[in-house]
């Protein structure tokens, strides 16, 4: 049997062991009784969402989590049946009769949600799971305290008449990643009290949950029953305030990686691509990598993206293009087909997602999730 060679253009290289390994980290952070919610949303952040879903669990993943109604029935579909799988951003008119029917967690903030759900329930003919997240001061989704006892009244209401089934009561920080700010504490009140009132009023949930990534690292006071673990599971720190990845006991996932499409001489004064923003100040030879603001490379970076070509870290010169980027490579002449790692963990030299999330002004998070999807994805420790 022939085995398919590794995309040559570009791809990007996911390591399995690596999430395990993380899942596993994150495990020994919190009581034996709290549950981890592996967060795949948005394609597992850009990493594939089924394969590192499965690899979650396979580390010891209680729950998984995503954004989106579509997000979590492409799970179902996919064959992961047997855990329970939360999403929490709905619409009007989104699929509640599918999300019965596959025994999802459905957030609800409002009662608009309510009463889809509720209707929803009545067409199946089977109860909603259904958790009450509340606005604690984020000030997203969620509902906010002064309207949580209709919304929770409504719920216990609709739960007696077999309607819904209330699985859980949470809600989300909006500053873990920025340790002692007066806010979490804030939160962490205005959940409790809510929380008070719900189970007052004779709500039982399963879970009762605000910790992200972040607040599972450095907030045990905010583990509750479980924990949802997004960018950590994918080896980036949340914030440089807490840790590197590696001080953190974490390992990059992703790494990003392309091979050199052409080497070529210029003469010094020869201008770099749209704009010419870069001119080389000597005669250099010019590298390019065939990879794009297409691909989700940041456009923000161009000039200041850092990329290791030959051993040596290399500077994007000029703009990024939609295809393609260029590299002076400052008289070496690497064969064309060489690599050239944009980032990766960043233990062989090479420059990390934070990197790149400097270069471009943002966050990690953003760089490994905007990576499109006309980068392959080539599954590592499978």
């Amino acid at each position: 049997m022939t085995e398919t060679p590794p995309p040559r253009r570009a791809r990007a290289e996911i390591d399995l062991g690596a999430l395990r390994a993380n899942v596993r980290t994150l495990r020994a952070r919190v009581a034996p009784h709290v549950r981890i919610m592996a967060v795949v949303k948005a394609d597992a952040y850009g990493h594939g969402a089924v394969r590192c879903a499965r690899a979650a669990l396979e580390a010891g993943a209680d729950w998984l989590g995503t954004a989106t109604p579509h997000e979590a029935l492409a799970l179902r579909a996919a064959g992961i049946t047997d855990v329970p799988v939360m999403c929490w951003l709905w619409t009007p008119g989104d699929p509640w009769d599918q999300g019965i029917e596959a025994g999802l967690d459905m957030s609800v903030s409002g009662m608009w949600a309510l009463e889809e759900v509720v209707e929803a329930a009545r067409r199946v003919g089977r109860p909603a799971r259904v958790q009450l997240k509340g606005d604690t001061g984020l000030g997203r989704n969620g509902c906010q305290p002064a309207d949580w006892p209709e919304l929770v009244g409504a719920a216990l209401k609709a739960e007696a008449e077999g309607l819904v089934k209330v699985t859980g009561l949470w809600s989300h920080l909006a500053c873990a990643d920025e340790p002692h700010h007066s806010s979490i504490a804030a939160q962490l009140d205005v959940f409790r009290s809510m929380l008070a009132y719900a189970e007052e009023a004779g709500v039982e949930p399963e879970v009762r949950h605000i910790a992200n990534s972040p607040a599972t690292l450095t907030l045990p006071e905010a583990h509750f029953d479980l924990v949802r673990t997004g960018i950590a599971m994918y080896g980036i720190s949340p914030s440089p305030e807490l840790g590197t990845s590696a001080e953190l006991g974490l390992r990059p996932v992703m790494s990003l990686k392309a091979s050199v499409a052409l080497v070529k001489h210029v003469p010094a004064g020869h201008g770099v691509s749209y704009g010419h923003h870069y001119v080389t100040g000597d005669e250099t030879t010019l590298g390019l990598v065939p990879l794009g603001y297409a691909d989700g490379i940041p456009r923000h970076a161009s000039g200041r993206g850092p990329v290791l070509v030959g051993g040596t870290v290399r500077t994007v010169a000029g703009r990024v293009a939609m295809d393609q980027f260029v590299v002076d490579l400052g008289g070496d002449v690497p064969e064309p087909g060489t690599e050239a790692v944009l980032f990766g963990p960043g233990d062989r030299g090479e420059p990390t997602a934070e990197d790149w999330a400097v270069a471009a002004d943002t966050i990690a998070y953003e760089i490994v999730t905007r990576i499109g999807a006309r980068v392959p994805r080539v599954y590592l420790d499978e």
